[in-house]
């Protein structure tokens, strides 16, 4: 057999994760689980991430039809811009998907327009490549509460919107531990600390509304999780803790963005907000590298992040508008 990938991480129970080699090392994850000889993919990553995925598959001596299961955790391109590819490769897979994104893999055609308007041609080019279609009768439409069985081994679907309207987590019976996504936010490795993992809210565009974000995430933590596999990145513990920091940090984000929901170029006062939020937090928890090292590795989530805010603001005030026409009627 040949050697174990170092793009790879096998994190016991049958569940791998994989570097997906999206924008940095350990940024991106997917995972394949493993059970009873059969496998699912949860989240795959882009294109670009497919050879590595069926290389693991190789390595791990499973065949394509040894694949039940595809589970995007929802249809943002580094989550599941390689689905169409994968699925190609995967004869016996279902791809299970939240019913507000099932059409944008089935057509991917506004999903990546989408995409191109945030981050134009070359950015879609080099990172993503040309979305493939899912044949719709590959695709099953998840409830809240679906069952997923791979060899007997229970995955439930809970719908978690908040980050995006199409999101679903998906908990993992055996190690009683959520798949996340994007609802639990971003930790990166490389920002651990003596006292433990950094956790961060993702706002990226365009669907972020903070109120049910807390909903989805307190949902996630009332079933007293063991763990939490995060898509940015890899497997966290100690979830109580990262949940109370996560609140706190979501909170203190809202807060200070309304303050500047009219301020002069907005987006560039978001973006040092957030950066002195995020260095701040970090440095609190005894992070010793320098505040200059720290917001260059943050700085791709700082923009994006940005972005979504700015876009949450712009329609909290429609809707101030619209309920202020309203009342004057």
């Amino acid at each position: 057999m040949t050697p174990y990938p170092d793009w790879a991480e096998d994190l016991g129970h049958g569940i791998h994760a994989i570097d997906t080699g999206f924008q940095r090392p350990r940024f991106d994850a997917a995972y394949l689980m493993v059970h009873g000889g059969r496998a699912a993919y949860i989240d795959t990553g882009t294109n670009f991430a497919v050879p590595r995925l069926l290389a693991l598959l190789d390595h791990l001596g499973l065949r394509r039809e040894d694949v039940d299961h595809v589970i995007p955790t929802h249809v943002h391109l580094d989550h599941a811009g390689g689905v169409g590819a994968l699925v190609r490769e995967l004869p016996s897979a279902t791809v299970w998907v939240h019913p507000r994104g099932a059409r944008h893999l089935i057509d991917p055609s506004r999903l990546y327009a989408g995409a191109l308007a945030v981050y134009g041609q070359d950015e879609m080019d080099r990172s993503y490549g040309q979305l493939l279609p899912v044949p719709a009768e590959r695709v099953r439409e998840t409830t809240d509460g679906t069952a997923i069985m791979l060899a007997g081994r229970l995955l439930e679907i809970a719908h978690t919107p908040g980050h995006a309207h199409h999101h679903h987590c998906i908990w993992d019976e055996a190690t009683r531990g959520w798949f996340t996504g994007d609802t639990f936010g971003l930790s990166y490795r490389e920002l651990d600390t003596a006292q433990g993992a950094w956790i961060v809210p993702t706002s990226t565009p365009v669907q972020f509304e903070p109120e049910l974000l807390r909903v989805s995430v307190q949902r996630l933590l009332d079933r007293d999780p063991a763990c939490m596999y995060l898509t940015h990145y890899g497997r966290v513990e100690g979830v109580a803790r990262l949940g109370q920091r996560f609140m706190g940090l979501l909170e203190n984000t809202v807060q200070r963005s309304r303050v500047l929901a009219g301020a002069p170029d907005r987006h560039a006062a978001l973006c040092r907000m957030l950066t002195d939020l995020y260095v701040g937090s970090l440095q609190a928890m005894g992070h010793g590298a320098d505040p200059a090292q720290l917001a260059e590795w943050l700085a791709l989530d700082i923009e994006l992040n940005a972005q979504g805010i700015a876009i949450w603001l712009d329609r909290v005030a429609r809707q101030g508008q619209g309920e202020a026409a309203r009342t004057a009627t």
